[in-house]
């Protein structure tokens, strides 16, 4: 485990992180202000089992391992890229329906899901695990469980953090959703713009 002046260095620095938005941040507003608070905190809960996905991979090297092949790491970028953008061009290509027509919502087990594979896909959180975590690990003790502690650290401080977020897209949702063209439109700007800045990484 890590020493305690590890956790009191690392919190810190991991709230300043987690308080600049990225992709998982914006995909979660998106899905927020479509689907309402429930929906947004389903995707924060997809967002974090993608980032336990990271965790276990950090713990076995396998983040190591993508950042050193470029092959690998290119592979998991443009997937993780082509993803975005499809989902952003679907929301594009999805017909309006009357106002009068309730429009069911969104199955939140996709929400979920989608979630899972947007964070999974995303290099960030690998680099994020490489690069920010090891600066508070010491080689001299046992690795893996300071790496392990470390990043549920991150989860359990993003889950706080991105629930906030959660719930603010559910409030501004509840005021534009009856707008639906304007929030397709964005929502699917959105995944496209975030594909695009994922490849550009």
């Amino acid at each position: 485990m890590p020493e305690l002046h590890a956790f009191a260095l690392f919190v810190p620095a991991a709230v300043a992180i987690l308080a600049v938005p990225g992709p998982a941040v914006l995909y979660i507003v998106t899905t927020s202000v479509e689907g309402g608070r429930r929906t947004g905190l389903v995707s924060v809960a997809g967002i974090h089992v993608g980032s336990l996905v990271h965790v276990a991979a950090a713990v076995a090297g396998l983040s190591a391992i993508i950042v050193s092949s470029a092959v690998a790491f290119s592979a998991v970028k443009y997937a993780g890229a082509a993803y975005l953008v499809a989902v952003g061009v679907r929301k594009w290509l999805d017909r309006d329906e009357p106002l009068i027509v309730e429009r069911p919502p969104r199955s939140r087990r996709r929400v979920f899901a989608q979630g899972v594979v947007v964070n999974v896909l995303n290099p960030k959180t690998a680099l994020f695990f490489l690069a920010f975590l090891p600066q508070f690990v010491d080689r001299d003790h046992t690795v893996w469980t300071q790496v392990a502690a470390l990043g549920l650290c991150w989860v359990a401080l993003g889950l706080a953090s991105d629930s906030a977020y959660a719930l603010a897209g559910g409030t501004i949702g509840s005021l534009v959703r009856r707008r639906r063209r304007g929030v397709r439109y964005t929502s699917g700007g959105i995944y496209v713009g975030l594909g695009a800045m994922a490849a550009a990484s």
